[in-house]
């Protein structure tokens, strides 16, 4: 018997006019600091969902990834965004099997996501 090893290697998109327009409306320093925030509040509340579901509290749940969704929205981090609003659907119907899965990809497509809008973040400065 061959065991294979899934790999989970899926790009994250971002939208580089969601961040320029930032700057542009803000100006460096305002948006410096509602992109960190934002960044805080996005890595506090995917533990925080984590959380939840290890907990069995899906209410609560869908409630913090209805709020990463927006956050993330709000600094163009689109993978970030859709994929936490899989989770929160997941959630809301109960589908148990389906929120683990859709928990999971956010896990890995949060880390990627965070770490890409740094870069992108250091890139236009």
């Amino acid at each position: 018997m061959k065991l294979a090893i899934l790999q989970h290697d899926e790009g994250v998109r971002l939208d580089p006019d969601r961040l320029a327009a930032l700057y542009a409306e803000l100006g460096e320093t305002g948006a410096e600091a509602v992109i960190a925030k934002a960044m805080e509040e996005l890595s506090s509340r995917l533990g925080e969902v984590q959380r939840l579901s290890d907990h069995g509290k899906p209410a609560e749940l869908a409630r913090s990834a209805r709020l990463l969704c927006k956050v993330a929205d709000q600094i163009g981090m689109t993978s970030f965004a859709r994929v936490a609003d899989d989770v929160r659907a997941t959630a809301d119907a109960g589908d148990h099997a389906g929120q683990a899965a859709t928990l999971a990809r956010l896990v890995r497509i949060g880390d990627r996501s965070l770490n890409a809008v740094w870069d992108l973040r250091d890139m236009t400065i």
